[in-house]
């Protein structure tokens, strides 16, 4: 998906243009939904299908395909880790969960300190230059990912929000500057 010419010469003056702390009611939902894995220190299968519905319905087939038992043990380990490493490769070793999925798993239960990567704000952070590999914005692995987070977290700090609000506000600022359409409806 190409761009159209991005008019900002830093990605904090896009941030602080298109920054918004209000939540979309439907991710607001799936939040709240996800409320007693916090408690309980991992996912069900169930729960897990909440989070493919909300960022990527097409997995769901393999999402499936996990047992309960590898569920919680792989959630449960990362949420309990403090590395972020193995959080990630907790959560990628389980079926259908990409980079991207793993990445709004924590984003649902962590907003403050996570937001989703996607095609779509690593193609504006390409854009902007505050990212230099993977223009296409597919395929990402852990140092992407944690590129990512450092990016989020540092903005999210100079503008005094959550990273979630960070991501939301890339991902809103690609449909504006995208050329054309790359998906028919919008993560909410």
């Amino acid at each position: 998906m190409a761009l159209k010419k991005i008019p900002y010469a830093s990605v904090t003056l896009l941030i602080r243009d298109y920054l918004s702390t209000e939540e979309w009611a439907e991710t607001a939902l799936v939040m709240k939904q996800l409320r007693p894995v916090k408690a309980r220190g991992y996912f069900t299968p169930a729960d897990l299908e909440v989070v493919c519905r909300w960022k990527s319905p097409r997995a769901l087939h393999y999402i499936r395909g996990n047992t309960a038992a590898e569920v919680r043990r792989l959630t449960k380990q990362a949420l309990t880790t403090r590395s972020e490493r193995r959080r990630l490769e907790a959560l990628t070793s389980l079926r259908g969960v990409s980079v991207p999925m793993a990445s709004a798993i924590l984003t649902l239960l962590q907003p403050h300190r996570y937001g989703v990567i996607d095609i779509r704000v690593w193609q504006l952070l390409h854009a902007v230059g505050a990212v230099t590999k993977k223009s296409s914005g597919v395929g990402f692995d852990f140092n992407h990912w944690y590129q990512f987070l450092t990016i989020i977290r540092s903005l999210a700090a100079t503008h005094g929000v959550r990273a979630r609000d960070v991501e939301r506000a890339l991902f809103h600022a690609h449909r504006d500057y995208q050329k054309g359409v790359l998906y028919a409806g919008k993560r909410g």
